[in-house]
């Protein structure tokens, strides 16, 4: 058996899987995320490891002869996440997160410095990257940056707490702008620049390579046998690659989780930080990928419905479907998170914009649903200038239980998207599956095979040419206001 675990911005996720990849058990245990201030966002990674120990207690509960049989351990997780350990091994701090858009001003300065960064990290300098929180960090919280021993990403602090060892791997120190992408080592020079040492990183390996073996009280705590070894695994990009087989050149999908992204493989590093793509190690050896990253994407959804009061998201959805209006009379942009593809601003801020006396709660809906499309259109654009295209993407993520919704990015897109069978299995599917390759050494297109398709959903080309103009005042929107969004 393999074990999963995906540690996530709303919640742990631990799956078991068996030889045949089928899912035995799996358990999810949420998360909080604080906002002490404006376009701050933090967690406490002691939450992390008390979320995962339960999650796999949960296992344990439901099937504990499966997870004593348990072989080997992947790990995913949120990038990019600064977990901050200090001479005793503990957190200095809460974990600045991915979407967290305070080190803007830092950035500049490190473009300043290092005017060929994005070139050999893969991507623009953006402010929820690794690098230039801690630049912020030496110039706010001088007392804790003196502190730091160890940095680690956030599903490597669980790493450490299962077996002790400091390590990451190629795909999540991708996201940290320390990493050289072509030589899948680390950049020296980026990491001075941040008034850090190499000593400070943890070791570099492959995702599908054995980092070390389960602390043996924990092994007993849940009934495994000695000796369970864990893997590199991936940051949740790769890692959701892993398990959607997207691994070979061309092969990609479309993520609708918290953030959203457009994933697509490549057979060697292709750097277009100028389109504000990120272009990363993948989390198997000699393996590249393309991404057009956006901050929000089903937590648009999510945030919608708690603020109109729906507790039945599928319910909601079927009464938006109801009454669908293609296109809606409102727009929205997206952006409750700020932006990276194609803004790289974190400071952007969602909006509705063509609110009347006789709009419902179901057509803001829609355009929450239509504005997360635009969005990926957007992004999709600066792929498509890059040269990357990806012919038939599949869906994951938990958005992708709405088929109402995909057939809406299908319209949008003007592109067929498949529907694949398990696609809410996610990055922790993928950690499973690298567990079992380190273990194993099998080959990698033996065991990251791609889901079968439930469906291949076409797009209504009448749709997408309504969609269209609508599309454009969604562009012109964003660009009146985007000097309105930056702070004063």
């Amino acid at each position: 058996m393999y074990l999963g675990i995906d540690v996530g911005t709303s919640a742990v996720k631990a799956l078991l899987i068996d030889e045949n990849s089928v899912t035995l058990s799996e358990a999810d245990v949420p998360l909080r995320v604080s906002s002490p201030k404006p376009f701050w966002s933090e967690q406490n990674p002691e939450d992390w490891w008390d979320a995962t120990t339960r999650a796999i207690d949960e296992l344990h509960r439901q099937n504990p002869s499966a997870i004593a049989a348990t072989r080997a351990i992947g790990l995913s997780g949120q990038m990019h996440g600064a977990t901050l350990l200090g001479d005793d091994d503990k957190p200095l701090r809460p974990a600045i997160l991915w979407n967290d858009g305070r080190a803007m001003r830092e950035c500049a300065e490190l473009d300043a410095t290092l005017p060929d960064l994005g070139a050999r990290a893969g991507v623009a300098t953006m402010s929820g990257m690794t690098a230039p929180k801690l630049i912020w960090l030496q110039k706010h919280e001088p007392d804790v940056f003196a502190k730091i021993k160890t940095i680690l990403l956030p599903k490597d602090y669980i790493r450490f707490c299962l077996s002790g060892d400091k390590v990451t791997e190629m795909s999540d120190a991708a996201g940290t702008l320390w990493l050289d992408e072509q030589s899948r080592s680390w950049n020296e020079s980026a990491i001075a620049a941040c008034g850090l040492t190499p000593d400070q990183l943890p070791g570099l390996v492959e995702g599908s390579d054995i980092t070390g073996t389960l602390h043996a009280n924990l092994a007993a705590r849940w009934g495994m046998a000695d000796g369970v070894i864990i893997a590199g695994g991936g940051g949740d990009a790769a890692t959701g690659g892993i398990g959607v087989g997207a691994v070979a050149h061309g092969d990609g999908f479309i993520s609708l989780g918290t953030s959203s992204q457009i994933f697509v493989a490549s057979d060697k590093y292709r750097p277009k930080p100028e389109e504000l793509l990120h272009s990363f190690a993948h989390a198997i050896p000699n393996h590249w990928f393309q991404m057009a990253v956006l901050l929000n994407g089903a937590s648009c959804l999510k945030w919608a419905a708690d603020l109109l009061g729906e507790s039945d998201i599928t319910d909601l959805l079927n009464r938006v479907e109801a009454q669908h209006k293609a296109p809606s009379d409102i727009l929205f942009l997206p952006y409750l998170n700020g932006e990276r593809t194609p803004h790289n601003n974190p400071y952007a801020r969602g909006v509705f914009f063509g609110l009347g006396s006789d709009t419902n709660r179901e057509a803001m809906v829609q355009a929450v649903l239509e504005g997360v499309g635009f969005a990926l259109s957007d992004a999709k654009s600066r792929l498509n200038a890059a040269g990357t295209y990806c012919d038939l993407p599949g869906v994951i993520g938990g958005g992708a239980r709405s088929r109402y919704w995909i057939q809406m990015i299908a319209d949008i897109l003007g592109k067929p998207l498949a529907r694949y069978e398990g696609a809410t299995k996610g990055p922790a599917f993928g950690a499973a599956r690298l567990a079992r390759l380190a273990l194993t050494n099998e080959p990698v297109t033996d065991v990251c095979v791609k889901p079968v398709i439930e469906e291949v959903v076409e797009p209504d080309m009448s749709r997408r040419d309504a969609y269209q103009p609508r599309f454009a005042k969604f562009q012109r929107i964003y660009a009146a206001l985007s000097d309105e969004f930056t702070p004063n």
